[in-house]
């Protein structure tokens, strides 16, 4: 499985892409790949530290793909702001990330780059559960897929 993420510095380039070059470019890559699923996100925060989307210092980065109910979905995004960005933000070894919302379907994505496994792995155990229990992560979520993935430095660009 790989995963691809793209990052565009407007709406407005996105768009103009999509209208220019994205058909030409799809034709090319034609039997490629299998099972391709594209979603578009929009940034609604940062998770720790200004977000760039430089990934050469990072090993390992951790993606949560949420589906929340639609009637949680703003407690769901405070409760990442106020819960989860600052027990991840005072964990060492967590260098940034960025928080985001599909709308209207109520899915959020969060992307955390970490500096190591290691580090990323003392986290998950000593917080995860507690943190679950306090953001009341049960009643917002719907579903949620998820991955960690083991940076490979001469796919990033």
């Amino acid at each position: 499985m790989v995963h691809l993420f793209g990052f565009w510095e407007s709406r407005a380039f996105y768009d103009s892409f999509m209208a220019r070059s994205h058909d030409r470019l799809a034709a090319s890559q034609t039997g490629t790949f299998q099972d391709m699923r594209v979603r578009l996100f929009e940034y609604r925060f940062d998770v720790k530290t200004g977000f760039e989307p430089q990934f050469t210092d990072a090993d390992l980065l951790r993606v949560a793909h949420c589906q929340v109910h639609q009637e949680r979905a703003e407690h769901f995004a405070l409760m990442q702001e106020k819960v989860w960005n600052p027990a991840m933000a005072g964990s060492p070894g967590m260098l940034r990330g960025v928080f985001a919302e599909a709308e209207p379907d109520s899915e959020f994505l969060v992307l955390s780059m970490w500096d190591s496994g290691a580090e990323r792995a003392k986290y998950r155990t000593e917080r995860v559960e507690r943190l679950a229990l306090r953001a009341q992560i049960g009643a917002d979520v719907a579903a949620i897929a998820g991955d960690v993935i083991d940076m490979e430095p001469a796919w990033t660009v």
